[in-house]
């Protein structure tokens, strides 16, 4: 398939990886704009499938494309992405301006302009004035809003979360996935964001992929999603099927 020929959004076509205790078959279309979470047990392969995206892992073979653009094809530093992870990425020894503004240019060589773009994003992640603070001197949420403001300056169009909020308790979880649904709003981004907390989704994305054993089980809404009836779903929501986010009819 020609690249003027490949579908809009993130597209993923039985990409495939393989490790000596561990296979993986990935099948996903997201369009552009849409904010996806990826559901499913710890060890089922939502971090591999974010890093084959990422390009951390190699593919044996399928498809992989963005925008219209292959992305096997791409190193990657030049996939027009950025991937978020839970321990945020930061510097300890630099300021939370510096850390941002790597997003730029990892030497720090930032202009005028490039600097007020720092200010900008921290302001904008209500980090006003907590520029010149170590990570160790921010908190949990903060320390996220800082990787958050470098996603921002990055400006790359596809936004990967591996469990990302997974450290933080449960108003300030919910603040932070409100909070990357708004920017996703507003500069465009596709997300697709991995999770164990499932029905933190409903109501903030507006897609789901359970899962399972290196494949995608299945997709949709979050509620036709979390609704479904599959006995690995089952087994892997437990008692979440009784919370208020999963729909009665599944219960």
């Amino acid at each position: 398939m020609s690249e003027r020929n490949l579908p809009d959004g993130l597209v993923l076509d039985h990409l495939r990886a393989s490790y000596p205790d561990f296979s993986a078959d990935y099948s996903l279309h997201l369009p552009a704009g849409s904010f996806c979470a990826l559901i499913g047990p710890s060890g089922g392969g939502k971090t591999t499938a974010l890093h084959l995206i990422a390009g951390f892992e190699p593919a044996t073979r399928g498809t992989l494309s963005f925008a219209g653009r292959d992305m096997l094809a791409l190193r990657p530093a030049l996939r027009p992405l950025t991937l978020l992870f839970q321990d945020h990425n930061l510097f300890p020894h630099m300021s939370a301006s510096a850390n941002v503004g790597i997003g730029i240019d990892p030497g720090l060589r930032l202009s005028s302009e490039q600097r007020a773009q720092v200010t900008d994003a921290l302001a904008r992640v209500g980090l006003r004035g907590k520029g010149e603070r170590l990570p160790a001197d921010l908190s949990g949420g903060e320390r996220q809003r800082v990787a958050l403001a470098r996603a921002l300056v990055r400006a790359r169009p596809l936004l990967l979360l591996d469990e990302p909020f997974g450290g933080l308790d449960p108003g300030l979880r919910m603040d932070m996935l409100g909070l990357v649904d708004e920017m996703r709003r507003e500069a465009g981004w596709t997300v697709l964001m991995s999770l164990h907390t499932p029905n933190d989704v409903v109501g903030v994305a507006d897609a789901c992929a359970f899962v399972d054993s290196g494949e995608i089980v299945m997709q949709g809404s979050p509620a036709t999603v979390l609704g479904a009836q599959d006995p690995r779903l089952d087994a892997y929501l437990g008692t979440h099927r009784a919370r208020a986010g999963t729909p009665p009819a599944a219960r």
